[in-house]
């Protein structure tokens, strides 16, 4: 008897230190973060620390094979680590991501490939509605066929009241954020079969509103109510169309946003004092992709807060 003891309390120790470990090997940097700032749109690889994407515990289960699918804003932050899971769960992907990113595309591309995949860079600007029926086009052209779109690019811009948000950073905005949307949606719809996903990003401040990102908020709270309408109005077609809405995450869209000292504190107010990195929301994209996960969920709004559980 005292043998199996002896011999079960080896085993309970060796999974206690598992669990202990765990942590350190997938340490996320806390609040604050180094003081630093781009110009926009800003480029991942200079973000200090890099921003995680890799998703190292994520283990791929073929629930995307044979798909295909265009990820705006795919060459940097949430829509980087989107492309990552989707190549891992066995997609192709193309990339639609402005010229000025041409640096952090090469590298969606590269670790795209590295899963075993497919990637097609697609450089342009989704406010324009003639390049977004010209990346659907090209996206079918060399795939074949088109079963997600992920709309993921964004403009933000902080100011401090509503008399310093010009007209222009206005348009920029809506047409960046929400004009944007609609123009890929539209071109990918005539491509989309019964089965096939759309999944926009959203965000927190589009339910709880940002007194220094009026525009932003405001175009973020269309996209909520522009992904709950497309449901209904696709779900007799077969495709389901969902949203993501993050708290703070740690990307180019911030640091390029901010100065450097606030960016220091950016995400420290959330109950996990700090900001989201890219691996931990890309999973809830592959759910909203996945028939095998969420056949049976269409117009949903999900947040992903750190903690925070008054959304709304």
């Amino acid at each position: 008897m005292a043998m199996k003891a002896k011999k079960s309390n080896h085993r309970k120790n060796s999974a206690s230190k598992s669990v202990l470990e765990m942590p350190n090997r997938d340490r996320k940097p806390k609040s604050p973060m180094p003081a630093q700032h781009q110009e926009k749109p800003g480029i991942e690889s200079e973000i200090s620390p890099r921003p995680k994407y890799e998703a190292p515990q994520y283990k791929g289960s073929e629930k995307l094979k044979d798909k295909v699918a265009i990820i705006t804003g795919g060459d940097s932050g949430i829509g980087r680590a989107v492309c990552l899971l989707y190549a891992r769960e066995g997609a192709d992907v193309a990339v639609v991501y402005l010229h000025e990113e041409q640096q952090d595309a090469e590298e969606t591309r590269q670790a795209v490939e590295n899963e075993g995949q497919r990637a097609l860079l697609i450089p342009g600007d989704v406010t324009d509605p003639e390049f977004c029926r010209a990346a659907v086009e090209q996206t079918i052209e060399e795939f074949g066929k088109l079963d997600i779109l992920v709309n993921n690019a964004a403009f933000q811009q902080h100011q401090e009241s509503l008399d310093e948000i010009t007209e222009d950073q206005w348009d920029r905005t809506f047409k960046t954020n929400i004009y944007g949307y609609f123009h890929m949606a539209k071109a990918a719809l005539p491509h989309l079969k019964s089965g096939a996903a759309i999944v926009n990003t959203g965000s927190i401040t589009g339910l709880q509103g940002s007194k220094q990102l009026l525009d932003y908020a405001s175009t973020k709270g269309a996209i909520h109510a522009f992904t709950k309408s497309l449901a209904q109005n696709l779900v007799e077609k077969g495709i389901r169309v969902n949203c993501i809405a993050p708290g703070p995450v740690w990307t180019p869209l911030n640091i390029a946003d901010q100065d450097a000292e606030k960016v220091k504190e950016f995400g420290a107010d959330t109950p996990m004092k700090r900001p989201a990195q890219p691996e931990e929301i890309a999973p809830a994209y592959v759910f909203f992709a996945s028939a095998a996960d969420s056949s049976y969920v269409t117009g949903e709004v999900l947040t992903l807060l750190g903690g925070e559980t008054t959304a709304a």
